[in-house]
């Protein structure tokens, strides 16, 4: 067998369960992706699992730069509390109490 290069893996094809719209956080195994482009129910389309991404948190949390962050799938938010959650990556710039985005940094591969 020869081997082959394929790709970088910052991207992947996803099956979508549901209807989502291009922009949509996913989990995919023990990765957080963000939809590249809409997914209908039970197409494929891509999902990015690599860079920095500036998704919606809670108002009340503050979050220190280069924190562990996971993903609240229940609220559809960035969270610190790891219990039940989906480890999303780290905040790739501090998020101060108020501020409803965090910017952060996907706990996929490095591309």
């Amino acid at each position: 067998m020869t081997t082959k290069y394929k790709t970088e893996g910052c991207v992947i094809d996803y099956t979508a369960g549901s209807d989502l719209a291009s922009g949509a956080v996913v989990v995919v195994g023990t990765k957080v992706g963000v939809c590249l482009t809409s997914i209908a129910n039970g197409a494929q389309g891509s999902v990015q699992i690599a860079g920095v991404f500036t998704l919606a948190k809670l108002a009340g949390d503050t979050i220190a730069q280069c924190a562990n962050v996971y993903w609240d799938t229940t609220n559809s938010r960035i969270t610190t509390t790891a219990s039940g959650n989906t480890l999303a990556g780290v905040a790739y710039a501090a998020a101060a109490n108020g501020a409803t985005t965090v910017d952060v940094l996907l706990n996929g591969v490095s591309c």
